[in-house]
């Protein structure tokens, strides 16, 4: 697929309109294919987080949580600059393994593997347990003193998070929890067109859980890593790192369950907080600002 677009880049746009009118040394396949890659991950990636970062947050965000107190003035402005600064500057550093797999030096194939459609299942399974793990690592080295001032801070900023903090990341941040996706394909075969799925798959996800929306069925409240426990993470720094599930937490001894899994998932107006079933104080006699979460019918 990579290739399919890099062709047509080099074709229609970089041939003909740049690199013909540049000197022979700066005119060479290798370059052009770097630009291609790179404009593709940059103009699409963020054509993508502003497509469904806005149809999120129109759609799915609670807005009453920007009067909270812990909402930042200009906030979401700030979350988009921050994301538009970073994206091409990511693009840059991905840029070199992407074309490392469009020049086939990765286990990407094409086609149903050997084993068909079970083994195809088992590619999807193994690679979301593979960059789970990873992530979580990844995640929890970033909180570390020496490198979260410099590094993972920025993400922190939004205590309250709107999904257009999704993608919020200083490039080396976002880099880094993007590696384990690339290094999967390299260490494990996948199918092509799964393989961009899954890609486009991993944007959503970061979006939703940063969407404020903390409904799950019950039966994976304590299993999926959502919204609401990732808004656990946000609020409280040391806990909740995982990406799509809480199996690391509860190994690294990091898991928070969040508030509406402690109260049974009761429902409250927005000016009410939950009222947790081992708290006899009255609901009235709690601040609103302890809870910022987002409550909708099941």
């Amino acid at each position: 697929m990579v290739d399919v677009v890099v062709d047509l880049l080099n074709t229609h746009l970089w041939e003909p309109q740049i690199f013909n009118k540049l000197p022979s040394a700066l005119n060479s396949p290798y370059i052009r294919d770097f630009w291609c890659v790179w404009f593709l991950v940059s103009i699409g990636g963020g054509i993508m987080y502003l497509t469904f970062s806005t149809l999120s947050y129109q759609f799915i965000f609670d807005k009453s949580q920007e009067k909270h107190n812990l909402f930042l003035k200009n906030q979401k402005r700030r979350e988009v600059a921050l994301c538009m600064w970073s994206i091409p500057l990511m693009g840059i550093a991905t840029t070199p393994i992407m074309m490392l797999e469009l020049y086939g030096y990765s286990k990407i194939h094409s086609g149903l593997p050997s084993g068909g459609i079970p083994h195809l299942i088992f590619e999807i399974i193994t690679f979301v347990l593979f960059t789970d793990c990873l992530i979580y690592w990844i995640h929890r080295g970033l909180h570390h003193r020496w490198v979260y001032a410099y590094i993972h801070k920025p993400h922190h900023l939004w205590k309250v998070p709107t999904p257009y903090a999704s993608h919020a990341f200083h490039p080396i941040d976002g880099y880094m929890q993007a590696l384990p996706y690339h290094l999967y394909v390299f260490m494990f075969p996948l199918n092509n067109w799964v393989y961009l799925a899954l890609f486009i798959f991993v944007n959503f996800w970061t979006i939703s859980i940063h969407d404020g929306d903390y409904r799950l069925p019950a039966l994976f409240n304590t299993i999926v890593n959502g919204a609401a426990h990732h808004t656990e993470h946000h609020l409280k720094f040391t806990c909740n790192y995982g990406q799509f599930f809480t199996l690391w937490d509860k190994i690294g001894g990091s898991y928070i369950p969040p508030a509406e899994e402690e109260a049974n998932h009761k429902e409250v107006k927005e000016v009410e907080i939950i009222q947790l079933k081992n708290i006899e104080e009255p609901i009235s006699q709690v601040k609103k600002e302890e809870v910022p979460r987002r409550h909708k019918e099941e």
